[in-house]
Parts: C-alpha cells; sequence; structure tokens
C-alpha cells in the first residue's frame, strides 16, 4: 500500500513539474496549430516568394500548416498594421520588407504602427537585386541615352516603382543625375512591370526576379543593376554607378526580414529563427531562392534590430533631403 501511494505521489510530481516546464518554456509545445505569414505585397513579389518557400519547409518539418496572408497596399501599411495588433504567441509572422521596417516612419506623417515598438526582429531573410529597366522594343538602349531623352525632354519621362525603396532608387539617380523624370505609384512590383509593358510608364526600378523573365523573353531590357554585388548571372549588366558614372549609386538592394507582434516569448522567437535559419541555408531551399533572384541571408534577432535601425539612421538623411511625403 505504501509503495502504491510513494509511487502514485512520484508520478504527480513528474506530471507537475512537465507542466511547469511548459508554461515556464511556451516554445516546448510550439507550435500546435496553424501560422499565418503576413505579406505586404500581392502574390507573386519577392517577398511572396521568399516567404512561401520558408513556409513549406517550416510546415512539413513542423507538422503545421503555414498559411500566407497577402495584404497588400499602403507602402505595406495595411499587412503591418495587421501584423503589429496580432496576439504575440508566435502564430502571426510578418515578411517585411526594408520600407516597412525603415523608410515609411520618414514619409508618412504617422504610421498606424511603430516599426521600433510593434515588432520583434527574427531574422533577415533575403536581399533581392533591383534594376533600372525599360521596354526592349521603344526604350532606350543604354542608361547614357536615357540620360540625353530625360535632359532633351524635361518632365516628359516618367518612371513607375512599386515600393518606397524602388521610388527613393529613382529619386537618388535623378537628383543626381540632374534629370527631371515624373514618378508613377504602383501597389506592387507586379503592376509596375505591367505599366512598363503596357507603355504607361517608359521606365521603371524593380526587384530583378520580377522583371528577369521578361528580359530573358526579350520584353524588357535592364540598363542598369543597382548593387553592385549582384550574382554572376547579372555581370553583363552593368552597375548604375558604371552606366552613369555617379559612384554612389552602387550599393542600393531590397532586404526582406521576418518579424512576429512585440511580446512574443523569446524562446519562440529563438525556436522560430532556428528553424528559418536552417531553411534558407539549405541547398535545395538556397538553390530555389537565387533561381528566382532572391538571394538567402540570415542574422540572429540582435543583429536584424541592429541592422534596423543601422538602416533607419541612413534612410533618414536621404529621404529628408529628398522631401519624399506621403500625407
Amino acid at each position: 500500500m505504501a509503495r502504491a501511494v510513494r509511487f502514485l505521489l512520484a508520478a504527480s510530481l513528474a506530471v507537475s513539474a512537465s507542466g511547469a516546464a511548459a508554461a515556464e518554456d511556451p516554445s516546448a509545445s510550439f507550435p500546435n496549430r496553424p501560422i499565418r505569414m503576413i505579406v505586404p505585397f500581392p502574390a507573386g513579389g519577392p517577398s511572396d516568394i521568399v516567404a512561401r518557400l520558408i513556409g513549406q519547409t517550416m510546415s512539413q518539418d513542423w507538422g503545421q500548416p503555414v498559411v500566407i496572408e497577402n495584404r497588400p497596399g499602403a507602402n505595406t501599411i495595411i499587412g503591418a498594421q495587421a501584423a503589429a495588433k496580432a496576439a504575440p504567441d508566435g502564430y502571426t509572422l510578418f515578411m517585411a520588407i526594408d520600407s516597412t521596417l525603415v523608410m515609411n516612419q520618414f514619409v508618412h506623417k504617422s504610421l498606424p504602427y511603430d516599426p521600433f515598438d510593434d515588432f520583434a526582429p527574427i531574422t533577415l531573410t533575403a536581399k533581392t537585386i533591383s534594376v533600372l529597366a525599360v521596354s526592349a522594343v521603344s526604350g532606350p538602349k543604354t542608361v547614357e541615352e536615357l540620360m540625353a531623352r530625360a535632359k532633351a525632354q524635361p518632365g516628359k519621362l516618367n518612371y513607375g516603382a512599386g515600393t518606397i525603396t524602388a521610388q527613393l532608387m529613382g529619386h537618388l539617380f535623378h537628383k543626381a543625375a540632374g534629370l527631371d523624370i515624373v514618378y508613377v505609384p504602383f501597389k506592387g512590383t507586379p503592376d509596375t512591370v505591367n505599366g512598363l509593358l503596357t507603355g504607361s510608364v517608359e521606365l521603371i526600378y524593380a526587384a530583378n526576379p520580377i522583371v528577369a523573365p521578361l528580359i530573358a523573353s526579350g520584353q524588357v531590357r535592364a540598363l542598369a543593376k543597382l548593387d553592385r554585388d549582384a550574382p554572376p548571372s547579372m555581370a553583363d549588366v552593368p552597375t548604375l554607378a558604371e552606366a552613369a558614372g555617379l559612384p554612389d549609386l552602387d550599393d542600393i538592394s531590397v532586404w526582406l526580414g521576418l518579424v512576429a507582434p512585440k511580446g512574443t516569448p523569446r524562446p519562440i522567437i529563438e525556436k522560430i529563427h532556428a528553424e528559418v535559419a536552417k531553411v534558407l541555408t539549405d541547398p535545395a531551399v538556397k538553390e530555389k531562392s537565387e533561381r528566382t533572384g532572391n538571394y538567402p541571408v540570415t542574422s540572429t534577432p540582435d543583429e536584424f534590430s541592429a541592422f534596423i535601425r543601422k538602416e533607419a539612421r541612413r534612410w533618414e538623411k536621404v529621404i529628408k533631403e529628398s522631401g519624399i511625403k506621403f500625407d
């Protein structure tokens, strides 16, 4: 009888201990239901491509669906607001881009989210090379020819951009080169490319993953790339710095990063980080990502946080000089 009592007591203590451990470490049972990953752009863009590659492997590894939820519009503000207001439990993730966490705060009078206080950084996920592109049928063949056209027709040419970063790319180049080219906003990169194909705009600044198939098919011509660290496959495309003779225009790229609502328990952040880092260093995933023009990068949560603040200092100066404001 005494032995039975001791056994039951030991079992009860073991259950209590395991329950306490689970309560102390919320990541122990995470995830036990579907996860949603909000993407602030339409399907098909760079952030959507990266999100789906990560989500597919996470779902396979964890045995839980990772649902990609596209919430485009308002320079990523719609998606960011939805993510910021979500429960901080790890079941809502947000594939942010540089404009979400850096530029928006400097071009809008007010935001419905705080890029520093409303999100918990998890990791950088990818870097995307952007290009200055024109129609292969009617567009100029070189940056030099584009500059000559623009100077001969001040205010007559226009350019499209689907993100703040792309708009700033245009602003930096046009200001440095003394060009008067009118900005036309688009909801996302795919829409921007459609604008070029339909003749709504003469040139665009866009992520190479979206433009590359059209370059290969002969519909679009890439006049320049905006980052000197572009892959070997883009070796025949000059940097904008080289093509325009403006040395400061060779380090402008789009970056993506995964964040969660602020207050998400650190153990869950660490668990998600470890999984995403594993996914992005998997050779098969890297190959698929690079094939679309997205080059995987990773960082620790603390490194990503420091990187965001460094980028904010950099772009605050550029945006103040540009005078770009959206409201």
